[in-house]
């Protein structure tokens, strides 16, 4: 009498592992976009406070000329994991995040500009897109996201 099969053969394990690679391929790099999308999206909420500090910065003042790093109310910069860079000048805030391009080791720049009218009750922000890059679908933030177009 002949014995039943045990195990697996050769060509199973292949295919099995086959799959696995093709798998793998597809998941790296979408896991790589989205962790750089996360960190794009945590860079604009670490750079919250300082827009805030900037429109406190202009109503008291009623311009945007004095609002810098380190006076009129506003901070002096602190970097953290997300926010590698920024500087405030005039208002503008621009800096560059742990974000990165496709290649995974240029940074993502951010540029925003506010724009102020004495005596409104509101400051609007926007970003300056031939200055920056995070505003990258794939890797950044998305159109309509962080003020990007």
């Amino acid at each position: 009498m002949k014995a039943a099969q045990k195990g697996f053969t050769l060509i199973e394990l292949m295919i099995v592992v086959a799959i696995v690679g093709i798998l793998a391929a597809v998941a790296i790099p979408q896991y790589s976009n989205y962790q750089s999308r996360a960190k794009a999206s945590a860079t604009i909420n670490d750079i919250a406070s300082y827009k805030m500090a900037v429109s406190s910065c202009a109503q008291e003042t009623g311009a945007l000329t004095g609002c810098v790093a380190g006076s009129n109310g506003v901070p002096a910069v602190a970097t953290t994991t997300n926010l590698k860079s920024l500087t405030i000048t005039a208002g503008v805030l621009e800096g560059t995040s742990s974000a990165t391009a496709t290649d995974g080791t240029t940074a993502l720049t951010f540029k925003y500009v506010p724009t102020y009218t004495a005596g409104a009750a509101n400051m609007t922000w926007a970003m300056d897109t031939a200055g920056s890059s995070i505003c990258d679908g794939g890797r950044g933030l998305k159109s309509g996201q962080g003020g990007c177009p």
